[in-house]
């Protein structure tokens, strides 16, 4: 995965999604199990993929990279949430993203905060892929405010 960071200007909005916590996302404790949390954000990122009218069937898609969560309070069914992410760095085939989950009637009650590190692929070859102009350009709309 290349490094290289390209020299644009980060948007300071964020992309949010709602998502309705189910009752079989529960684990024997009667807590949210931490495998849902990493569904919740990926939900977000399929999302924001399509936002962006990225995926296989146009020959490239994203790719997780690298994906971290804290855990900062127990998420109890029932509840609905927010699924944030504001995008941190941009680079030339890669981007990395701030994450939370917070509940959707309290936004600064943050069950979990994590990074993302997306890469995009080239669908022929599964190898990384620069980022188009088209794609920069979404990505920033995607995120601005």
């Amino acid at each position: 995965m290349s490094t290289e960071v390209v020299d644009i200007q980060t948007p300071s909005g964020t992309f949010e999604i709602r998502v309705d916590v189910r009752w079989g996302d529960m684990d024997a404790l009667r807590h949210v199990n931490n495998v849902a949390y990493f569904r919740y954000f990926e939900e977000a990122r399929v999302r924001l993929f399509s936002a962006m009218g990225l995926d296989a069937a146009r020959g490239r898609y994203g790719v997780l990279a690298h994906a971290s969560c804290d855990f900062l309070k127990p998420l109890l069914y029932p509840a609905c949430v927010v699924v944030g992410m504001k995008l941190l760095r941009l680079g030339r085939t890669s981007a990395e993203m701030d994450c939370w989950i917070a509940d959707a009637d309290d936004p600064g009650a943050i069950y979990a905060r994590g990074r993302n590190v997306l890469v995009c692929a080239d669908g022929a070859t599964g190898r990384p892929a620069p980022w188009t102009d088209a794609d920069r350009k979404m990505l920033i709309r995607c995120f601005s405010a």
